[in-house]
């Protein structure tokens, strides 16, 4: 079924794997609060879906299709990755403070892996790639909104985000999302974004949970400059190899 429809519209593709993972992840995540431990219902939905996915991709011979290898660019050329370190490095920038149980801090630590994995797989590579023929222009807005707006889920799944708080992290998950597009255009590998992606989430387990709104709003434009300065280098460098050729 997954293939007929993988073969019919990769659009509608993709388009099914957003909808199961922004639907069953949050079903997840409400599971895990009735039972008191934070993601652990999170975390199996997290593997369940990369796993299907990734046997998916297998079984079809399309892990290199969607970016799952070694980068191709020389190391040189992507600034040696040093802006996705100090993207990974924005939320411990207050402080580290440990106040969940060792649990729900193992949970939240994998189960954050898998929103790496997923969500770069989803967005930078199922639906990236299936509009990238039509339009690439198009292709990579839509990939970089669709992941931005996306986090608007934030605010109905019960995960206690403000409206302030859900915006900034609207504005920079869209920057963030424009840059891991280019990241993969230039790499031609998603692995260096699920990389960067899943320990800035998972660094998050240490970041202070009463965070000011000037602090919150700090962060959110450090990750804003980083992300979009290395975006624009990035966008810079591809057009400078489209024109050589």
């Amino acid at each position: 079924m997954l293939k007929r429809l993988y073969d019919k519209s990769r659009i509608w593709f993709a388009v099914l794997w957003i909808a199961a993972y922004c639907v069953l992840m949050s079903v997840g995540d409400e599971l895990s609060r009735l039972v008191g431990v934070e993601k652990c219902f999170t975390l199996g939905v997290g593997l369940t879906l990369s796993v299907c996915l990734l046997m998916f991709l297998k079984k079809y011979g399309l892990l290199k299709n969607y970016g799952l290898s070694l980068p191709k660019a020389r190391g040189s050329e992507m600034l040696y990755y040093a802006p996705l370190v100090l993207m990974m490095g924005v939320n411990l920038i207050f402080g580290i403070s440990i106040s969940r149980r060792a649990p729900d801090a193992v949970f939240y630590v994998l189960s954050m892996l898998c929103v790496g994995f997923l969500e770069e797989l989803i967005f930078r590579g199922l639906l990236f790639e299936a509009m990238r023929k039509d339009s690439y222009k198009a292709a990579v807005i839509v990939s970089s909104l669709t992941f931005g707006f996306g986090h608007i889920i934030n605010l109905l799944n019960g995960s206690g985000a403000d409206l302030g708080s859900n915006f900034l992290q609207v504005l920079y998950a869209t920057v963030a999302g424009f840059m891991f597009v280019l990241v993969y255009l230039r790499s031609q590998s998603l692995l260096p974004c699920i990389l960067a992606h899943g320990v800035f989430n998972t660094l998050s387990v240490f970041t202070p949970e009463r965070q000011s709104l000037m602090g919150s709003i700090i962060s959110s434009v450090l990750l804003v400059i980083i992300t979009g300065l290395y975006a624009l280098y990035l966008a810079l460098m591809n057009k400078r190899t489209v024109t050589k050729k």
